[in-house]
């Protein structure tokens, strides 16, 4: 963060108390990282209360707290009494966005989100320094943070936004002001937390709420209700760029990793890159060289125990219904000496329509090239129930146990698994990360 004034702190804060003299050089939430000269942020959780903390974090040396009750035993004056921790946070962001010179872009989307962000990262750094979200600190305590972090000699900064309910984006997009605004899709995500599939369009639409006037609006033109995401930014004053199938630069285009859905991270990135009147070409020639992330389609060649080697394809990290069958849609596609194999855990937030979209999963499996399936917890039953005889199956309750039988039981030489679950619910990740660590090859 830049440094700032306990008194202009104040202004930001709209606080009127008396506060002690400081000259604030950082901000942290973590009462483990404090440093002296930094600002301590009080947030709470269902499970903690950083309250508790303050006293340990000024006598570290933390100059001021901001607080939602004064805290006993602590002068007033190293204290900022505000309704909200978290929204006084949002607003410090907001002001240390405020000082940024370069362009700002921020992105939201149901699948893609963190991969489009790192695209983008990799793209634009062939033009100038460029800043991006950290992993996928994407929430309400996330985007604050990579705001204050943000490298104020960066030309560019992509700011990653993420949401379960409406009003989410709405709120974290006035904190990022963002110069351009990136929508990659619209899919059921969340589903159970919104009346209908349109309130999820209207609520990745608020990403153009606090769009500069005049700011670029990236979109999708083949995404459910693009008509609705381009009226939206429309209405805030955007001008339109979209990306798909028919609307991308016309350049050669090789690219590292299989998939329709890594062409649509690649047209996104390439329509702004010429939008912003930069060389599209050269940009598309270093997108040959992107590769997928860790738990997000990332491949890893790993040995077996009794011998040979298979290839396990790591998309743990998410497991909403869209990006499911895209991944298994993209295993259909691959080409293998051996068997393809599915390792799909549960998909969680679906409210009323999880069953139905398990079923889905299991006829897209059925109708697809994999040769062998495992279903992880309960839910999975609904999508093993879909299949032909012909498909080698098997259920798990949990994910316990399951890198064993990979290892020792069910994979062979040339085989490739794909992984993927919701990562909360299903924990899928953990059976990645034990496949990867019993399997490394010998460098």
């Amino acid at each position: 963060m830049e440094k700032i004034s306990s008194r202009k702190l104040c202004a930001v804060l709209d606080y009127h108390q008396p506060v002690a003299e400081a000259t604030l050089t950082g901000v942290s939430t973590d009462s483990r990282r404090i440093r002296p000269g930094d600002l301590f942020i009080a947030l709470k959780g269902d499970k903690f209360d950083a309250h508790d903390f303050v006293p340990d974090v000024l006598k570290k040396g933390a100059a001021l707290a901001v607080v939602e009750h004064l805290v006993d035993g602590i002068p007033p004056e190293r204290q900022i009494v505000v309704p909200s921790a978290l929204k006084a946070y949002g607003l410090i962001g907001a002001y240390n966005r405020s000082l940024f010179k370069g362009k700002v872009i921020g992105l939201t989307g149901s699948a893609g989100k963190t991969t489009t962000k790192e695209e983008l990262r990799f793209a634009l750094s062939l033009f100038g320094k460029t800043f991006a979200t950290d992993g996928n600190h994407n929430n309400l305590v996330g985007v604050p943070q990579t705001l204050c972090e943000l490298d104020m000699n960066a030309d560019y900064a992509v700011i990653e936004m993420g949401m379960s309910a409406k009003g989410e984006i709405e709120e974290l997009v006035s904190y990022v002001q963002p110069d351009i605004a990136l929508i990659t899709n619209v899919y059921p995500m969340h589903i159970e937390f919104f009346p209908n599939f349109e309130a999820i369009a209207e609520a990745k639409a608020e990403i153009f709420k606090s769009l500069k006037k005049g700011g670029l609006a990236v979109i999708n033109e083949d995404t459910n209700f693009a008509g609705l995401l381009v009226q939206r930014a429309l209405e805030n004053g955007a001008k339109i760029v979209r990306f798909g199938k028919n609307a991308h630069p016309d350049v050669p285009l090789k690219l590292a990793e299989e998939g329709e859905h890594n062409y649509y991270n690649a047209w996104c990135v390439l329509s702004l890159i010429q939008a912003l009147g930069l060389d599209v070409f050269r940009a598309a020639k270093h997108l040959s060289g992107f590769k997928a992330l860790a738990g997000r389609g990332a491949k890893h060649v790993l040995k077996l125990p009794a011998g040979g080697s298979f290839t396990l394809i790591d998309d743990s990290y998410s497991g909403q219904p869209e990006a499911m069958k895209i991944a298994i849609e993209t295993l259909d596609k691959m080409k293998t000496n051996g068997r393809k194999v599915v390792v799909l855990g549960k998909m969680a937030e679906l409210g009323e329509t999880s069953k139905a979209r398990h079923i889905e999963i299991g006829r897209v499996v059925a109708a697809s090239s994999v040769d062998v399936v495992i279903g992880v917890c309960p839910e999975m039953k609904d999508m093993l129930a879909q299949l032909p005889p012909s498909k080698e199956q098997y259920y798990f309750e949990n994910k316990d146990g399951l890198d064993s039988f990979l290892l020792n039981k069910l994979l062979q030489n040339n085989d490739i698994v794909l992984i993927k679950g919701a990562r909360y619910s299903s924990k899928l990740y953990q059976v990645t990360d034990a496949l990867l660590e019993k399997g490394k090859l010998p460098q």
